[in-house]
């Protein structure tokens, strides 16, 4: 495979962006500041892994109480 315009349509695209300049987003400041962020992101995620363990907790209490509490009929089988 040849690197490079093919046809007249890709060289015009390349003339015209041969000139064009990008923003480098490494010498920009940001308005959020990232350790802030990554700290509030933090907070989310540990609040959900806690939100998660209590609702694990709960579960298995709620089927321990259910388990306790629970009546068996038996049935008999005619056969």
């Amino acid at each position: 495979m040849a690197i490079g315009a093919r046809d007249r349509i890709d060289q015009l695209l390349v003339k015209k962006y041969a000139q064009e300049r990008v923003d480098n987003h490494e010498s920009m400041t940001s308005m959020i500041n990232p350790e802030k962020m990554m700290s509030a992101m933090n907070d989310f995620a540990s609040m959900h892994r806690n939100m998660f363990v209590l609702s694990q907790r709960l579960n298995q209490a709620c089927s321990r109480i259910n388990a306790r509490t629970a009546r068996y009929a038996t049935n008999t089988v005619a056969a």
